[in-house]
């Protein structure tokens, strides 16, 4: 009997625990207050529709309500970024969702924004007018603000965003703004160089120590991002000189407790240097010919290693592969170190990648430019093989038009696996410029100019150049027009006005008028040569000539019209046209008069320039240059038409110098034959090379002499040669380039005239 109490006691208190269990369970879910939403009631929209705030909250009529989904609802409406605050609660079975509107801000400005313009700030902020204001948002545009300052330098800026109140729910938004003083870094130091003097890294850099002559500049500056910029430099620079091993190990930077200069400290571990051990290509592809790509490797063994030529050669062997019709191929450097030796070997290998062709090129971000501009720089087409190489020679060639603050190409997959989308995405910059300039030269004597230039007409890529030119001895006036892509070609055509006048009177005495035109048209024959050909058309006068002039320029006063056709064609391989430090660059000038007009005669010139790094920031550059003009039929060649040689291209010799001169009114009269050649080596003198002021020592040679008719006994005309020697100092200033050449002739004639001291100064701002 008492087994059985026992027993079905057990029972009953299992029975009550299993019941006591499923109703904590129930308790405790989410669907414990759940309960039918059959109405919403949306209380304090004003500006947002009901519909709005219903979709936000993703609930409809006959939703289960839980405290769960009562949470996640809440969520959603604050997310919106609409609202200052949300509360939701039930009434019987209608769910009354409570909102207030956050306003909507009716203007943005800013109050002690010296530095900055207003447009800058504004291009940084993500609220707008007529934005719905939110703090949150406010508060990461003042973060975007401060950190606009501190790329500018200033680090000690204060921002404090007010918000003014106004009716129907709007603000205004102030930002009050105080701008400190420009933070500078006043110290550049390396820890750790036993191979270069902190002074030769400092020229590598972009952020530059402040000083005095700093003051039109902004590389004084603290950057952060610039300083990551100047390691990426530091370590391209040491790996071009061939320390392999070289890392920067620490980047200390530390600012003073006023807070307006910076100290960066750099702590470097060069490592040893390495040269060049063994080259050679790897590969397992079947057919290829290693022997002969080779051949368009220049790197030699015992070389000091260079990464720069690393990753030169290994553009140039894709491009010599795609030439050999291995279209789909990567090629990448292994290197090797040695580090008993102090060697590196360096194994190309060359590996198939899988077939991908070009699928489509999307261009964004050309608001003004038109697509085709951007597309003709591009040379994969859709359908074509892709190419690497190619893409980046895309790239460097948008970048090059100058018309874009930013260029990336992105290679992006296509609509299957062997295709490619080639997405282009710039950023437009101004590309018009006004210029006015002042400036003076021995030749022209004082000088001002005023120029107007938009280098991207109407978004078409062509160029339009308005400029007058008033000087001393010399004024001109020009109109300029050029369509870099004629006929959607790969050539280009120009229109050209001028009308010139010029002051004589010194060397000749007479004075000049030329007024005309011309027609341009180039194409390229490669990537280094180009032809050009021109047709022109002006009306050339002789005037105010003097009562005692020489006979020889009397007889030619009066008016002649020209009419003549030209070509050029050119070579050009030096690694810059505006600070070249290698390569040279040749010309062949011909034009022949006749076509109408009055003048009759043939031209040619041919010259060419070389520069070489002699040593470091040593450059030799050695340029000469010959010329002829003949008459043919009954024509003969005018003083306007012939060449004149000295100032600048004869140093040590008045502009006109040397000669035929008659002797008896000291004019000079032209030569039809000449030659000219000069040696200038550019140096340091030992300023910091951000200044840029140079020492140059040159040695110039040079000759003219003939004339159509001068067999009077009053014309001095010898073909003897004639040479100066001398040294200069130029400077690219702030204003402009400025030169100053002191020569001295040490083979003359009598008759010739010197000049000692050149000086050319001109600047546009």
């Amino acid at each position: 009997m008492t087994d059985y109490i026992l027993k079905n006691t057990n029972v009953f208190r299992s029975l009550v625990l299993g019941a006591m269990l499923i109703v904590g369970l129930a308790l405790s879910s989410p669907h414990a207050y759940a309960q039918q939403v059959s109405s919403i009631s949306v209380v304090g929209a004003e500006r947002i529709e009901e519909m709005t705030v219903l979709t936000y909250m993703d609930v409809d009529r006959g939703t289960i309500m839980t405290e769960e989904s009562m949470d996640q609802a809440l969520k959603n409406l604050f997310a919106t970024g609409l609202f200052a605050d949300v509360s939701m609660r039930m009434s019987g079975n209608t769910l009354v969702v409570k909102v207030v509107e956050n306003p909507i801000i009716s203007r943005i400005a800013f109050e002690g924004n010296d530095d900055l313009k207003e447009e800058d700030l504004l291009s940084e902020l993500q609220l707008k007018p007529r934005h719905v204001f939110s703090r949150t948002r406010v508060q990461a545009d003042v973060k975007r603000l401060y950190q606009l300052y501190r790329r500018n330098g200033r680090f000690t800026a204060n921002i404090d965003p007010k918000v003014v109140r106004l009716d129907q729910n709007r603000v205004d938004l102030v930002f009050e703004i105080d701008e400190g003083p420009v933070t500078k870094v006043s110290s550049i130091r390396f820890i750790g160089n036993r191979k270069y003097e902190d002074d030769q890294l400092r020229s590598v850099i972009s952020t530059k120590e402040s000083t005095w002559y700093r003051f039109l500049t902004s590389a004084d500056r603290y950057d952060p991002d610039r300083i990551s910029y100047d390691e990426e430099l530091i370590r391209r620079f040491y790996l071009s000189e061939g320390y392999v091993d070289f890392r920067i190990v620490d980047s200390s930077i530390e600012l003073m407790q006023e807070k307006q200069k910076f100290f960066v400290t750099m702590t470097l571990s060069e490592g040893e240097r390495y040269k060049i051990g063994d080259v050679k290509i790897d590969t397992i592809m079947d057919g290829l010919d290693t022997d002969a790509l080779m051949q368009s490797v220049t790197i030699e063994s015992g070389e000091w290693y260079n990464a720069d030529e690393v990753q030169k050669h290994v553009d140039i062997l894709t491009d010599k592969l795609g030439d050999m019709q291995y279209a789909f191929v990567a090629v990448k450097p292994d290197i090797q170190r040695d580090p008993v030796n102090r060697t590196v070997d360096i194994a190309f290998s060359v590996k198939e990648t899988p077939l991908v062709f070009v699928e489509r090129v999307d261009i964004h971000g050309n608001v003004r430019t038109l697509d085709k501009v951007i597309r003709r720089e591009i040379e994969l087409l859709e359908g074509d093989p892709f190419n690497r190489s190619k893409v980046a020679k895309a790239e460097r060639n948008i970048r090059d038009l100058g018309y874009f603050e930013k260029v990336e190409l992105d290679i992006k997959p296509g609509s299957a696996p062997d295709k490619s989308v080639i997405d282009v995405r710039v950023t437009e910059k101004s590309t018009g410029e006004l210029s006015i300039g002042a400036g003076f030269s021995s030749s022209e004597g004082p000088l001002a100019d005023f120029r107007i230039r938009e280098r991207n007409l109407l978004g078409k890529g062509q160029d339009l150049t308005l400029a007058a030119v008033i000087a001393g001895e010399k004024t001109e006036f020009d109109a300029s027009f050029t369509e870099p892509f004629f006929m959607n070609r790969d050539m280009s055509f120009g229109v050209d006005a001028f009308h010139i006048t010029r002051d004589l009177q010194d060397e000749s005495s007479y004075d000049q008028l030329r007024t005309g035109g011309a027609l341009r048209f180039g194409y390229p024959l490669s990537d280094k040569w180009r032809q050009s050909l021109r047709y022109r058309l002006e009306k050339n006068e002789i005037r105010d000539v003097k009562d005692d002039a020489s006979y020889y320029i009397r007889e030619q006063a009066g008016n002649r019209v020209t009419s003549a056709f030209s070509q050029r064609l050119s070579y050009d391989n030096r690694n810059s046209t505006l600070f070249t430090t290698r390569g040279w660059n040749a010309w062949l000038d011909t034009e022949i008069a006749g076509a109408g007009g009055d003048a009759k005669y043939v031209s040619g010139k041919i010259g060419a320039a070389w520069y070489y790094p002699v040593a470091e920031k040593i450059v030799l550059n050695v340029t000469g240059e010959t010329g002829l003009i003949e008459g043919y039929g009954d024509g003969n060649v005018q003083i306007n038409e012939r060449y004149f040689i000295g100032g600048d291209t004869l140093r040590g010799f008045e502009r006109s110098g040397i000669g035929p001169r008659d002797v008896s009114t000291d004019d000079a009269l032209g030569g039809n034959y000449f030659y000219r050649s000069s040696a200038e080596l550019s140096f340091p003198i030992g300023l910091p090379e951000e200044l840029g002021i140079k020492g140059h020592a040159f040695n110039d040679i040079g000759s003219l002499w003939e004339l159509d008719s001068s067999s009077s006994a009053n014309v001095a005309d010898q073909n003897s040669l004639r040479a100066s020697a001398g040294i200069g100092v130029s400077w690219r200033s702030p204003f402009g380039p400025i030169r100053v050449d002191l020569a001295k002739p040490y083979l003359k004639e009598d008759y010739d005239v010197e000049e000692f001291f050149r000086f050319n100064f001109g600047t546009r701002f």
